[in-house]
């Protein structure tokens, strides 16, 4: 069922408790206070229909994505941010495919060196996509940037058009990994011109304000150019798309919708609040 169709109900009678039901029915949807106040005000002022509300979410979502920047000077680079859990991986091998079909060359680099399996994962989606691999192994033991530092320099020995980074996944609100994260976004851009082209965070749609705390802390760390939104498939909570873009100034870039390996959507603004609003 869609928001509207829930709101509704409560917008059709003349009961006073009403504004304070739909305030509750938004703030459950993960919209957060600031635009549940934001959205009631403008429906109490203006128009109360399906279509009103349609616009009012469409302004909180921001301008349409942008397909992935391209270096003027190959590769491009692209770091991959994000706390355990969030599909931060699978988001890395989902790219790597999309961008296989647009005929990129591809290389994936697995600087998350300290999730146990996370190298081996991102190698398994390295074999399965037939695209080189740089880990850990590759002689500079486990230091993330230098795992960043040898995806960028191997894919410039092989002319690879785009250099995809994994990058550790712990917690936000670890110092130690905010230092190490700067690194990799120091040394990637020493090797190669203008990298990181793309610095993505992927949080996880299912936590709600949760992830909104993420991506204030990530965005305090490390410059970023776009959200990567996951596991809109497992949520009734869409909202919680809203609550990211008046959350951080990074543009929501991809939504995930699922596990397959082509679940991985440009985002479009217009289409998501009629989705949300319409179900």
């Amino acid at each position: 069922m869609g928001l509207w169709a829930r709101l509704a109900r409560l917008f059709g009678g003349k009961d006073p408790a009403a504004r304070e039901a739909a305030e509750r029915l938004l703030l459950e949807a993960d919209f957060g206070v600031a635009a549940t106040e934001e959205i009631l005000d403008k429906l109490g002022r203006g128009e109360v229909s399906e279509q009103a509300l349609e616009r009012i979410v469409l302004e909180q979502l921001g301008p349409s994505a942008t397909p992935l920047a391209r270096a003027q000077r190959p590769p491009t680079v692209v770091l991959v941010f994000g706390v355990n859990g969030t599909g931060k991986t699978t988001t890395v091998a989902k790219l790597a495919h999309q961008l296989k079909k647009q005929g990129r060359s591809v290389l994936l680099a697995a600087a998350d060196t300290f999730r146990a399996g996370a190298t081996e994962q991102l190698e398994t989606w390295a074999g399965r996509l037939r695209v080189p691999f740089v880990g850990a192994n590759s002689g500079k033991g486990a230091d993330p940037a230098a795992v960043a530092f040898d995806g960028v320099e191997a894919g410039l020995a092989r002319g690879i058009d785009t250099v995809l980074v994994d990058t550790a996944g712990r917690l936000h609100t670890d110092e130690r990994l905010r230092e190490e994260l700067r690194k990799v976004v120091r040394v990637v851009g020493k090797r190669q011109a203008g990298a990181p082209h793309e610095s993505l965070l992927v949080l996880d749609a299912t936590i709600g304000q949760n992830a909104v705390q993420q991506a204030r802390e990530f965005s305090e760390a490390v410059p970023l150019t776009g959200l990567v939104i996951t596991k809109l498939d497992s949520t009734a909570k869409g909202g919680s798309v809203v609550a990211l873009r008046r959350a951080v100034p990074a543009p929501i870039r991809f939504l995930g919708t699922g596990e397959e390996l082509d679940d991985l959507e440009l985002f479009d603004p217009q289409r998501y609040a009629h989705r949300l609003v319409a179900g």
